[in-house]
Order: structure tokens, then sequence, then C-alpha cells
């Protein structure tokens, strides 16, 4: 089965686009590849009841919860916009994406 390929990679700088963190920028941190989810730094954010054990105090922890992956947009730094991306060859034969308004090469 082929490998699902998606506009976002691990560490990259994403937007949400709807959503109630419609706006709110952040890092990929995980990408579930099963699902169609990714986990974005301080986005999403939920609370879970958590029982105290020998290693931590417990209570009520404050985490981030998945969105999917169509939620969201790549962030060009160059354009400060989210923006649709393009992929190309380059003349070391190195593939990588671009984004589409300002021709700005995301992979480094």
């Amino acid at each position: 089965m082929e490998e699902k390929q998606y506009h976002v990679k691990k560490n990259d700088l994403v937007m949400v686009t709807t959503g109630k963190d419609k706006g709110k920028t952040g890092k990929v941190l995980r990408i579930t590849k099963k699902k169609d989810r990714l986990i974005v730094e301080k986005v999403n954010m939920v609370k879970r009841h958590v029982k105290p054990t020998q290693k931590s105090k417990g209570g009520i922890m404050e985490k981030e919860s998945s969105i999917h992956v169509s939620n969201v947009m790549l962030f060009c730094e160059k354009c400060s916009k989210p923006v649709r991306i393009g992929k190309k060859l380059l003349e070391d034969g190195k593939k990588v994406r671009f984004c589409r308004k300002c021709e700005e090469v995301i992979d480094k």
C-alpha cells in the first residue's frame, strides 16, 4: 500500500484555517497518518483529569489535542500568510516544496 503524502511535515510552521483556534499558528509536533490528524504546538488545548501516581502529583492537566490535516495550511514566513505549496526539482536533483505566492523554497 502506498504511503500517504501530506502538504505538511513534522516541525513545519502551520496556521489553523477552521475551528475554534482559527488564525493561530504553531509548529507541527506529531503526525498520525492512519487517522489523517496532527498535533500542533499550543493549538486545540484540552483539559485532562489525571490521577496521582508515584511519579506525578495528578490534577487537571492541559495538553494539545489532534486536529485534521485539512484544517491547517503551511505558513510562509516571508509572506506572513498561510499559503498553498508547490513541488519542484532543483538543479541538483533534490525535490523541494515552495510557496506559490512568493516562490520561496520552504525545505531548506
